[in-house]
């Protein structure tokens, strides 16, 4: 690459992280959103008053995966956004997160947590982030590589700043992946918050069996006119594809779930995630990275710039 081209792409506004980050590394792979996508859900949704405010503030039970889109949506733009993007979408989420509060419905959660919730709980936003952080490191771990402790600490102090944006104050930000590995244990613990309801549970199904049309059509697949004969499958035909997010949960939410881990469903999960891990070198980059990456990665030049770290 030239000294001229160089520097030009080192002008280009390549975001919150741009080349060379783990961000960019990690958030790349198109297929990790079947493990870390239902994964991250199901972790946030076993938090009582996340789980009151979904049922409450969104259509979730009739398209949960439009949710999950959203939620793509924006950490996606936050991660390959020019600056502008990145902070205008963090800017429209504390927004619209005003607005979702209301009454703690379930009497065991209303006798831990009080008799309303509020999104804007930097509690609250701390776990919902720090599921999207522990999903990412869980599905690439498993999935693409096993990723060594630096850079796991290096992807984690990354994420710090998004949490900063949210209003997560320092204080309550782990300081380092240590620190959030044993935040993570704390909250998954014998007396944590984090304990599956009957709520969880009605909409962790949802997750686990959703409405095929729209949730091929979050994931950019089938035109919405295919639709009702998408939804016509039973879900028993193609709920197994989802096994291997199951296998990537802490074994006390998947038993509180109430999901099956058994043989049968170990050596599906095992099946599909080494098959994908043998055919995943074999496939055109343009297939198996995020639409968002590519686009970021033409932005900036970050073909050349990032050399090896897209293999």
């Amino acid at each position: 690459m030239s000294g001229a081209r160089l520097v030009e792409a080192r002008l280009v506004d390549a975001g919150l992280y741009g080349p060379g980050t783990e961000a960019w590394r990690l958030n790349r792979e198109a297929m990790l959103l079947l493990g870390a996508g239902p994964r991250a859900l199901l972790l946030q949704l076993a938090h009582p008053l996340v789980a009151e405010g979904v049922a409450q503030h969104s259509d979730f039970r009739a398209d949960p995966w439009s949710r999950l889109a959203a939620t793509l949506r924006s950490y996606l733009r936050i991660v390959y956004g020019t600056s502008e993007v990145a902070r205008g979408e963090i800017r429209r989420l504390t927004e619209l997160h005003r607005a979702i509060r209301g009454p703690v419905t379930d009497a065991a959660a209303r006798a831990r947590h009080g008799s309303r919730y509020t999104a804007r709980d930097p509690e609250l936003s701390l776990w919902v982030h720090a599921t999207l952080v522990d999903s990412t490191i869980a599905a690439y771990d498993a999935w693409v590589e096993p990723l060594p402790p630096s850079r796991r600490a290096a992807f984690y102090a990354e994420t710090l700043a998004v949490g900063r944006a949210f209003g997560i104050a320092d204080a309550l930000l782990p300081r380092d992946v240590d620190a959030f590995d044993a935040y993570v244990e704390g909250m998954l613990g014998a007396g944590g918050p984090i304990v599956v309801g009957d709520l969880a549970r009605e909409l962790g199904g949802v997750v686990l069996s959703p409405p095929l049309g729209p949730a091929l059509e979050a994931l950019g697949g089938p035109s919405p006119t295919l639709a009702p004969l998408l939804d016509a499958l039973p879900a028993a035909t193609y709920r197994w594809v989802l096994w291997p997010a199951i296998g990537l949960l802490p074994p006390s939410i998947r038993d509180g779930y109430g999901l099956r881990w058994g043989l049968r469903e170990r050596a599906v999960a095992a099946w599909l995630v080494t098959s994908w891990r043998a055919w995943r070198p074999m496939l055109p980059a343009a297939f198996r990275t995020m639409p968002q990456a590519l686009a970021a990665d033409r932005r900036v030049g970050a073909g050349e710039l990032l050399g090896d770290s897209r293999s």
